[in-house]
């Protein structure tokens, strides 16, 4: 590119006055702007949770929201509104005004996996459409076999089942949830004949496999935990690139050849419709940061089998956009839509 060698000339008479009145206009429609983000908030926040009450999504949520109501001295009210694996509650989000008054907190599974199994009927693009505010925990997915499998590691498990092709299955809680794509990762990239029986709720997948009824499942940690240390279930590997601290005896599914680079986590994250003022957010955020680091959020967090994250705003947007990546790959490749 080629520059003008010539000096800028001082502007002057009429263009001059068109600089300052051009200048004057973006102050003036950055001040509303500004002005939202100083006197927010000035009202309740109310978040959306969206799956039933009870669940580990909401008591995580409970956890952090009641303690951002103290600190932003408003009431943060959790609204609850499950169906069709988290979309429903998510959209409304998606749909509310960009206020900083409406926010979404939620696992992978509405964000990362519903719009690629189910195109047609999800209205929301989650990278489009959301606003990612703080991630807030990790937790792990185990990949978790009845007491007597004939495996105890990734390369033993691969090895096993290649050696009885179509004898072994693996259950997941339903048609194009997470655990189903995890799950088909798995038996996709490692070239393994298995069948997907799927189920309506993990808790029964749990008891089946206890009692020897189905093979292999990939479950969330705070859902097979005391299985695990029981001895009632075996862990096989963690979906993450690194050994999970609740279960450092564990090897990531990634030690395995043929899963190798595999690295998903079970995460927790709080959103904003998109075109949130950016100073609300960063309020946000940095408000999320300082609770994680509270000891008492900490042990309750690590109660359910979660651990702090510490990761900046384009950290977390950077995780996002790799795992929806990489999930569609595996969706287009297995050939998954939801029910």
């Amino acid at each position: 590119m080629s520059l003008d060698p010539r000096p800028a000339l001082a502007a002057t008479g009429p263009r001059r006055r068109f600089l300052h009145a051009t200048g004057a206009l973006s102050a003036l429609t950055l001040l509303p702007m500004a002005a939202r983000a100083q006197s927010w908030p000035a009202r309740p926040l109310s978040v959306m949770v969206p799956f039933a009450a009870g669940g580990s999504v909401d008591v995580t949520a409970r956890v952090f929201m009641s303690r951002l109501a103290e600190r932003l001295r408003q009431p943060v009210v959790i609204e609850n509104v499950a169906g069709v694996a988290g979309s429903i509650g998510t959209q409304r989000v998606v749909g509310a005004t960009a206020d900083g008054y409406t926010l979404l907190f939620v696992p992978a599974a509405p964000i990362t996996v519903r719009k690629q199994v189910a195109p047609e009927t999800t209205k929301y693009d989650p990278l489009r459409d959301l606003e990612p505010v703080a991630w807030v925990g990790n937790s792990a997915y185990v990949l978790v076999a009845r007491p007597d499998f004939p495996a105890a590691t990734p390369t033993e498990l691969i090895r096993a089942v290649r050696a009885s092709p179509g004898r072994y299955n693996y259950a997941s809680d339903g048609v194009g949830g997470l655990l189903h794509v995890l799950g088909e990762i798995v038996r996709y990239r490692g070239k393994l004949a298995m069948t997907h029986v799927p189920y309506k709720a993990g808790p029964q997948i749990v008891i089946d496999l206890q009692a020897g009824a189905v093979d292999l499942a990939v479950m969330p940690y705070s859902l097979v935990q005391a299985q695990i240390r029981a001895g009632k279930l075996r862990a096989i590997g963690v979906t993450s690139r690194d050994r999970f601290a609740f279960l450092p005896d564990v090897p990531p599914l990634a030690d395995a050849p043929e899963l190798r680079g595999m690295d998903f986590h079970s995460w927790f994250g709080l959103f904003a419709p998109a075109r949130t003022d950016a100073g609300i957010v960063d309020r946000l955020a940095r408000e999320l940061a300082a609770i994680a680091e509270e000891p008492e959020v900490r042990e309750r967090m690590n109660g359910v089998g979660l651990l702090p994250v510490k990761a900046t705003r384009a950290q977390f947007s950077a995780m996002l956009g790799r795992e929806v990546q990489e999930i569609a790959a595996i969706v287009a490749a297995a050939g998954i839509r939801a029910d």
